[in-house]
């Protein structure tokens, strides 16, 4: 069993890496495999509603810039957390990039694999960030994990965010209970339970 950690900053190592181990040592100590994906610093294409990903499910240019590799990764993994830094209380736009393609591609692909999200600030957004990340596994019926606090981090360096206590402790239980959850998905389909399929869906239109 194994989860794909997105690392949503443009800084490879700093605090939402931070924010992101200590979500991975929760995993880990729940038996779970991780891998840290960062997404680079480089400009991101945005999605531009082509539909060429309709049939294939993958981006039609994604091959240039890894988002097919990272639904390949994602398709393969038995859960999903991103983690991004908040900028003008949203996400990094390179990830939003990324995140639209690889849910408007992908997103039929990861029905039932739990998903979690975690962001990092000096101060405050953090909450409108999380939000708007929120809405990507909702969209694609992945089940979303919580902790006992929203998950978030303080900190203008690494160092300050591992001086924040209680975030790092709320990262740590996202990571534990992602790792029971998918265990109880795991021990639910073997004992013959499956996720609803969906069928013969319903797209309506609001302009008559």
């Amino acid at each position: 069993m194994s989860v794909l950690l997105l690392n949503g900053s443009a800084h490879e190592k700093r605090c939402t890496f931070t924010a992101l181990q200590e979500v991975a040592r929760g995993l880990g100590d729940g038996g779970i495999d991780t891998s840290i994906v960062w997404i680079g610093k480089e400009a991101l294409k945005p999605c531009i509603g082509c539909g060429g990903c309709r049939k294939t499910r993958r981006c039609a240019f994604g091959a240039d810039d890894g988002i097919n590799a990272l639904i390949d990764q994602l398709v393969a993994a038995d859960g999903l957390v991103i983690g991004s830094p908040v900028y003008f209380a949203g996400v990094n736009g390179a990830l939003k990039s990324c995140l639209d393609r690889m849910f408007f591609a992908g997103g039929s692909l990861y029905a039932a694999k739990p998903a979690a999200c975690v962001v990092s600030a000096r101060r405050a957004g953090t909450t409108a960030a999380l939000e708007q990340i929120q809405k990507y596994p909702l969209y694609a019926q992945m089940p979303l994990v919580s902790s006992f606090y929203w998950p978030m981090v303080h900190g203008s360096q690494a160092e300050e965010v591992k001086q924040d206590l209680e975030g790092m402790q709320t990262a740590y239980y996202l990571g534990a209970n992602m790792a029971w959850l998918i265990k109880s998905i795991q021990a639910g389909s073997a004992a013959g339970l499956t996720h609803p399929q969906l069928t013969d869906r319903a797209w309506t239109n609001f302009i008559r």
